[in-house]
C-alpha cells in the first residue's frame, strides 16, 4: 500500500526525521537516542531514514533535512 501525497506523515517517520536534525555530541550518543526515544535498532532506523528521503510527505516536512540527506547520499553514489 502506498501513501498518498497529501497523506500525513507517520508519528515515528516525524520522530526520525527530528533526530536526525540534530547533531550529536559523542560516538554512540545517536545510536543510544534512536534505541531510547524510538525504541528500535539502529538498523531499523537507518532502513525507515533510507525511505523517507524518497517520500514527498517527508520533504514536505522536513525540506531541509531531506535535502541534506539527499545530498549525502548523492556523494556516497558518486565516490563509488
Amino acid at each position: 500500500m502506498t501513501a498518498a501525497a497529501d497523506d500525513p506523515l507517520p508519528d515515528q517517520e516525524r520522530a526520525v526525521l527530528a533526530l536526525e536534525r540534530r547533531s550529536w555530541a559523542g560516538p554512540g550518543a545517536k545510536e543510544r537516542a534512536i534505541r531510547e526515544q524510538l525504541g528500535i535498532s539502529p538498523v531499523r532506523y537507518y532502513q525507515l531514514l533510507n525511505a523517507l528521503i524518497d517520500d514527498r510527505r517527508a520533504l514536505a516536512e522536513d525540506p531541509v533535512t531531506v535535502n541534506r540527506l539527499r545530498r549525502v547520499r548523492d556523494a556516497r553514489r558518486g565516490r563509488r
